[in-house]
């Protein structure tokens, strides 16, 4: 076994708030890790201001500012993460949950189309088949889709970020009856460096991590938000108010190095 891996993660989040707003952020590592080193900061043009921490399903940690006020707000959030454990078991719920359509992933509206590309596999083997069709058939462009696109628009559009190669992938499986939910990631090796978006699969009971895009290993994610699509995982949310964003800048390393990863093999997130 070699040396344990240590991620090095930080976000800077610049909005331009132009009425009072109420604005919940998702860009803390997710609570069943233990950071070495963590701190997170708000800061208005009056000053620093207190965010209230909610706990919400699968460990993800949200951060509310209520009342953000008019004017420029920082949100500046560092961390130090060494390997965790592995996700807690896939419970009853979970398989009921995750398997259902959900606003992004739209799988009752592509079961024909999961039933043609990978009708009659099962397990591991339809969960690379689905790998390998994303790889093979969407290309990454950023720009190219929009906030309401959901795995639909994607799969006729064969193009798009991320989070909707992770809709198309956690689409597919569900329609074909697999448990799969979306991940927000620091992703130490990422290029162009942002915060990514992943699938996890449930296979016999345990969450298993995927990746259609290939653009950085497995290995040394570090979980943020776990969710039914990305209307759970956003990294922000303005619920009331307005608020546009200026700028977002998000750095992931690890050490001592990259892990290898060939993409296809059963990884867990930790």
């Amino acid at each position: 076994m070699g040396p344990a891996l240590t991620r090095t993660v930080s976000s800077t989040v610049r909005l331009q708030v132009g009425a009072p707003a109420d604005l919940v952020l998702s860009v803390a590592v997710a609570a069943d890790l233990a950071p070495t080193q963590e701190s997170l900061t708000v800061t208005s043009e009056a000053g620093l201001l207190e965010p209230s921490e909610l706990l919400a399903a699968g460990g993800t940690r949200l951060h509310r500012v209520a009342r953000a006020p008019v004017g420029t707000l920082v949100v500046r959030y560092d961390a130090v993460v060494p390997l965790g454990g592995p996700p807690a078991p896939l419970t009853e719920l979970e398989g009921v949950e995750f398997t259902r359509p959900s606003r992004y992933c739209d799988s009752d509206r592509l079961t024909p189309v999961a039933r043609e590309l990978f009708g009659g596999r099962t397990g591991e083997d339809l969960v690379r088949a689905v790998v390998r069709w994303a790889l093979d058939h969407i290309t990454y462009a950023p720009g190219s889709s929009g906030p309401l696109d959901g795995a639909l628009e994607t799969y006729l559009r064969r193009q798009g970020v991320c989070r909707d190669t992770s809709h198309v992938v956690t689409t597919m499986l569900r329609a074909l009856g697999v448990p799969a939910r979306l991940v927000s990631v620091y992703a130490p090796g990422l290029v162009p460096m942002d915060f990514h978006a992943v699938t996890e699969v449930a296979l016999d009971g345990r969450w298993y991590v995927v990746d259609g895009t290939g653009l950085a290993p497995r290995g040394s994610l570090v979980r943020i938000a776990t969710g039914r699509d990305a209307a759970d995982t956003a990294f922000l949310t303005v619920n009331a108010g307005q608020a546009g964003l200026l700028q977002v800048q998000v750095g992931a390393s690890v050490a001592p190095a990259l892990p290898a990863d060939d993409g296809l093999t059963l990884t867990q997130l930790r």
